[in-house]
């Protein structure tokens, strides 16, 4: 089947990766034996304090060196990973960049991975821990009224997932909604997700039908749990959304993204021409990567206003 190529040095850089074209558990296993991102490394040389927190589900908290008390905004991070892989580590360097920029306070969410933990248990934890750091923002020092959700892949199809819960609850408040490459439908219906399908990729078809059948289990399938199928998306909070176009996730993105404005909601789209999944993730300093890294950050600082002393 046709399909976009990748990006020219995209496809230079994941020469040098042993790609899959597909999971199961004992891949998976091994997978999970490989060490975590070195959160020593990621913190070097910047301004920011670390603390670990257990609340209902265990907290990450990073937060920015201050000279006045005025309250964060907060970035409420979501790891990636399928769903099935990665902790709350993965992926950090990019909402701690919004540390550095915005003067953001930085929460990641510990949530419980499929197969063993099944259905709402993810999105669950993932507001549990939103509804914990937003009654708790005062001693947080984070204002209650700049909460944004971010993330990446299954983190994202999360991070979208638990704003519509919110919405339905009726709290928390959130601001807005960072979804990168989003995993947000279980059906695999669209023309990417067979695009990209059959051959060694970062993530294809056939790896998240794996994710999904591990998260599925034997129940049924809510819109908390794959917002694609969601009935109502209105009254959601503002949105950014971007993927590449040589990934599964591109179509299911973008029709969500469709969606927030057939609904009267704001949303801001990016698909970037040759980009594999998680590409900014993967390579930050590819060409590509610092151009959607860079519009992904003034997208945010209109939403959130940059940090106090900060002359970009």
């Amino acid at each position: 089947m046709a399909r976009p190529g990748l990006d020219p040095e995209l496809r230079a850089l994941l020469a040098d990766l042993p790609l899959m074209s597909g999971l199961d558990a004992g891949v998976l296993a091994q997978l999970r034996r490989l060490p975590s991102t070195p959160l020593d490394a990621v913190l070097h040389g910047r301004a920011a304090g670390h603390r670990e927190i257990t609340t209902p589900v265990p907290l990450s908290i990073f937060t920015p060196a201050r000279t006045d008390h005025a309250p964060t905004p907060c970035v409420y991070w979501v790891h990636g990973g399928g769903m099935v892989m990665g902790d709350r580590f993965s992926q950090i360097d990019i909402p701690l960049d919004w540390l550095d920029l915005f003067g953001a306070t930085v929460v990641s969410v510990e949530y419980r991975l499929a197969p063993e933990s099944t259905g709402m248990t993810p999105v669950e934890d993932c507001y549990r821990g939103l509804l914990w750091v937003a009654e708790h923002a005062g001693e947080l020092g984070i204002d209650p009224s700049r909460i944004i959700v971010a993330g990446a892949s299954a983190g994202g199809g999360l991070a979208a997932g638990l704003t519509l819960m919110a919405r339905d609850r009726g709290a928390p408040s959130i601001a807005a909604q960072v979804l990168i490459c989003p995993m947000l439908d279980h059906r695999n219906l669209t023309t990417s997700s067979r695009q990209f399908s059959g051959e060694p990729g970062v993530w294809t078809r056939e790896m998240n039908e794996f994710g999904w059948r591990s998260v599925i289990g034997r129940g049924e399938v809510s819109g908390y749990m794959s917002p694609a199928i969601a009935d109502d998306l209105s009254g959601l909070p503002t949105a950014y959304i971007d993927a590449g176009t040589a990934e599964v996730f591109r179509d299911e993105d973008v029709a969500y993204a469709t969606r927030i404005w057939a609904a009267g909601g704001q949303a801001e789209l990016h698909i970037w021409a040759g980009g594999c999944h998680g590409f900014d993730a993967l390579y930050p300093g590819a060409r590509i990567s610092v151009a959607a890294r860079r519009t992904r950050n003034d997208w945010l600082a209109r939403v959130l206003g940059p940090a106090p002393g900060d002359v970009r």
